[in-house]
């Protein structure tokens, strides 16, 4: 794979996979949405179907890596970091693009949303003004989960920690099972199962933190709704941003160790 594959395949490919995955959120979360409320279950499916199609589409290209913590760890279990550069920034390109593509398919409901008092706050807002202070005191606004993810309690160290141990499933799933047999990339089972591993941390490890499980998913996004003309968007979270790009980071490296030591 030439170097220009990796960064298009993995861009195109991060791109689907923040598009189909903020956008099932968005569609839970937003006014004026067919899916709102839809709950927790359509977002750990919407996620693994997303991770599924992106790793469909980009696969052929770059072996569909799609997420930093991936791409350490793989480039640790075969002592070869030359390719880290591309496939980071095409991964971080692509989570950008995606979540601004969010933006732009749910344009009106996030006007709606954010307009709206009983969300936001203001006059005749009284039952939602607890909700209101709470958020302004983490600083995440009130669409931010459909970008980034967020802790149910803020506990660094156990925040930190689920996203460790949620990403060292995934890694290890992808280094035993999810490639092909030329060891380049996801083959078709794998691709499947991989989706299906997703599935399973969004209900089993996503309560705590969401589960990034991949810091770019998580940083792009945030970078983006930081810098859309969204109104009344509130704040990114900067203060937690840290624990969603190290702990899958930590986790990848933990989990190519493991790979190394008890499968190589």
């Amino acid at each position: 794979m030439s170097s220009s594959d990796i960064f298009i395949g993995e861009t195109i490919g991060t791109a689907i996979l923040i598009l189909l995955g903020g956008g099932v959120c968005a569609a839970v979360t937003l006014k004026a949405s067919k899916a709102r409320n839809a709950g927790w279950l359509a977002i750990t499916f919407g996620w693994g179907f997303a991770v599924l199609t992106a790793v469909y589409t980009s696969a052929p290209l770059s072996g569909a890596h799609l997420n930093p913590a991936v791409t350490l760890a793989l480039a640790i279990k075969d002592n070869d970091f030359s390719n880290l550069p591309v496939y980071w920034g095409g991964q971080l390109l692509g989570a950008m693009i995606g979540a601004s593509l969010v933006w732009l398919a749910y344009y009106g409901q996030f006007h709606a949303h954010l307009t709206d008092k009983e969300i936001v706050g203001g006059p005749g807002a009284q039952a939602t003004a607890a909700k209101a202070v709470e958020a302004e005191e983490t600083g995440a606004g009130p669409v931010l989960g459909i970008f980034s993810t967020g802790p149910e309690i803020r506990n660094a160290l156990q925040n930190l920690a689920t996203e460790i141990i949620g990403t060292v499933v995934l890694v290890l799933a992808v280094l035993t099972q999810g490639l092909n047999d030329k060891g380049n990339g996801l083959g078709t089972l794998g691709a499947l199962i991989t989706a299906l591993v997703v599935v399973s941390i969004g209900l089993s490890l996503g309560g705590p933190t969401g589960y990034a499980i991949n810091p770019a998913r998580d940083l792009g996004p945030r970078i983006v709704h930081a810098l859309l003309p969204l109104p009344n968007k509130g704040g990114s979270d900067w203060s937690y941003a840290w624990i969603p790009v190290a702990g899958p980071l930590i986790g990848g490296a933990i989990a190519a160790g493991i790979y190394n030591v008890a499968f190589a």
